[in-house]
């Protein structure tokens, strides 16, 4: 055992009946990303994530895959036998830890320096086991710390069972503690099942620590909503609205404006830099970063993109797995998909949609196309209705226009193709061959005129309609 030596263990093993969902608890998600990988971020800045041991039982896979790249461990309890149960099972990962803290993987809230205060409070009270503690408006269904003196404490009483002079004791127990892990294996088998579910029950080691002479104390969270879990869908929303409304305070706290923060989905991994105004209704999801002096307007919808400085992004765009480059212009109504690159100063505009496609600097598309596995570049002018057909029905193929090219309205380039640096594309064509530099390129039929076709049309269809016999 090294002395000084912490491990933190999550509880992360069970089903979250209450929740009626087939996916397992601690992969619900609030603030944009699962409620583990919360607890997984803010346990990473207490220790390194070697020594973060997460339990696993319910869907161990799933959750183990959601969150294998933090770089933590995992220990897997295949029977779900309670709290005490996992950490029995996690006793040969952490038996070489001087110090065992154990955290619940549906308590998002809490914090890094909530956790560093709790060990702190834990050594300066050579305790055998402190328990994170807080008082909530609502106590509710939560079990109670019974405390003899100060920061002493005799039992932790489940809900159920605590009786009619206990009702009255507001302190809740929060689920997170920190234990000396020496004293925590001596007694861990002391645990028993003589409870409803049967189950072996963490909470109940509190009393027998007390009984063999340990020294048992609490510690009161600053924050109650730190300690908050999720057992049922409104518990979700509340702590997933509470993560935004944090979410936006920082970011305003940092010199981002935002206009409306309680009607914008602004996802915890966010980052947007000082002097970007954020109009109502937008969502800023996943890993998104957004520099400085940026505008983006209402109902749009931006998922794991970068944006760089200046950019206005207009009403009702989307915007996924894209990258904007400075004083670009987005939308209004713009899909950029995954792959998109807008280049310096570039216009993507109305009803644009763009899939794998660099548009290079001070280039414009602003009507109504869809360019698609395209390579475009500087200053070229997109006529309103272009379409590059990337598709010939077995794979993908690449258009390709070079610097300064004009392509007309209503042009339909058929990939594999290229258009040359400086050259026109006529409007209305269909480009199937290369084009040369400086070149005009014209693919369309030559117009046909016929002087007063439609009306003898029109004087054939009536004189048709006249020979018909009237029916009776």
């Amino acid at each position: 055992m090294k002395p000084g030596s912490v491990a933190i263990a999550i509880m992360a093993a069970g089903k979250g009946t209450r929740l009626l969902s087939k996916h397992p608890k601690v992969l619900q998600e609030v603030g944009g990303k699962a409620l583990l990988a919360h607890v997984i971020a803010a346990a990473r800045q207490v220790v390194a994530p070697e020594h973060i041991y997460v339990i696993v039982g319910h869907e161990a896979e799933r959750v183990r895959a959601a969150v294998e790249d933090t770089g933590v461990e995992f220990v897997l309890q295949a029977e779900q036998r309670g709290t005490g149960h996992a950490i029995m099972v996690a006793q040969p990962a952490l038996l070489p830890y001087e110090t065992v803290l154990v955290l619940s993987g549906d308590v998002p809230l809490i914090h890094p320096e909530t956790m560093t205060e709790l060990l702190r409070f834990h050594r300066a009270k050579r305790a055998a086991m402190t328990i994170l503690t807080a008082e909530p408006r609502d106590p509710g269904a939560y079990g109670r710390v019974i405390r003899r003196k100060g920061d002493d404490v005799s039992a932790i009483v489940e809900h159920k069972a605590l009786t009619a002079r206990q009702t009255g004791v507001r302190e809740i127990n929060s689920g997170i503690y920190a234990f000396a892990a020496r004293p925590l294996f001596a007694h861990l088998g002391k645990l028993g099942t003589d409870n409803a579910h049967r189950e072996f029950y963490l909470t109940d080691i509190a009393a027998i620590l007390v009984k063999a002479g340990e020294k048992v104390v609490a510690r009161k969270a600053a924050d109650p909503s730190e300690v908050l879990g999720a057992n049922t869908r409104m518990e979700l929303a509340s702590l997933d609205a509470w993560l935004r409304a944090r979410k936006c305070s920082q970011l305003m706290q940092n010199g981002v404006a935002i206009y409306r923060p309680d009607t914008c989905v602004i996802d915890a991994a966010v980052e947007v830099a000082a002097d970007t105004i954020i109009e109502p209704y937008v969502q800023l999801l996943g890993n998104t970063r957004v520099g400085p002096d940026c505008r983006l307007r209402s109902y749009s919808v931006i998922s794991d993109s970068t944006l760089g400085a200046g950019v206005t992004v207009r009403p009702g765009c989307v915007l996924e797995e894209a990258r904007v480059a400075d004083n670009a212009v987005i939308g209004p109504y713009s899909h950029l998909r995954p792959g998109s690159d807008i280049g310096e100063g570039a216009h993507v505009g109305n009803f644009v949609e763009t899939k794998k496609t660099r548009l290079g600097k001070g280039s414009k598309a602003n009507h109504l196309s869809y360019l698609g596995d395209a390579q475009i570049g500087a200053d070229v002018n997109v006529g309103a209705g272009t379409i590059t057909c990337n598709y010939d029905g077995v794979k993908k193929q690449t258009t390709v226009i070079e610097d300064g090219a004009f392509i007309g309205s209503d042009t339909v380039l058929v990939a594999p193709v290229k258009v040359g640096r400086g050259s026109y594309v006529g409007a209305a064509s269909c480009i199937t061959e290369d084009i040369e530099a400086d070149a005009l390129a014209l693919g369309r039929a030559r117009q046909v005129t016929k002087p007063g076709w439609a009306r003898e049309k029109r004087a054939a269809q009536q004189k048709a309609q006249g020979a018909k016999p009237r029916r009776s």
